[in-house]
């Protein structure tokens, strides 16, 4: 049996920077055949920038950070499973976004696991 998890970028970037929560995000996003990850195609630019941020503020350094993002990249490509933010994906995050007065990305980002509910 697949387990299947979506991760948005909040939680994803605890995989790969050390704070609250670090250990708990890396066990569910370990790599595992009976395990699907799936993150919305924009937690890579979120993810991305909150690094940048991290190491602008002095909490990592320039090389930790750069260390980061190749790991980050290499799990985008081998680990994780994207969700390509479609026009449909759009409209259930206005939709979301409007109801409940969200931030654009946390809309996106909410609306992302509906469209893993109707794939085959």
């Amino acid at each position: 049996m697949v387990t299947a998890f979506f991760v948005d970028s909040s939680a994803l970037v605890k995989r790969y920077v050390l704070e609250t929560g670090t250990a708990w995000v890396r066990g569910l996003t370990r790599q595992s055949p009976s395990r699907l990850i799936y993150i919305a195609h924009i937690t890579a630019v979120e993810v991305t920038c909150a690094v940048a941020r991290r190491r602008k503020g002095r909490t990592i350094t320039a090389a930790k950070a750069s260390s980061i993002m190749r790991r980050f990249r290499q799990h985008l490509d081998a680990r994780y499973t994207v969700i390509e933010v479609t026009p449909e994906l759009l409209d259930e995050a206005m939709r979301l976004g409007n109801a409940h007065s969200l931030r654009a990305y946390d809309a996106v980002q909410l609306a992302a696991p509906s469209e893993v509910l109707f794939v085959d």
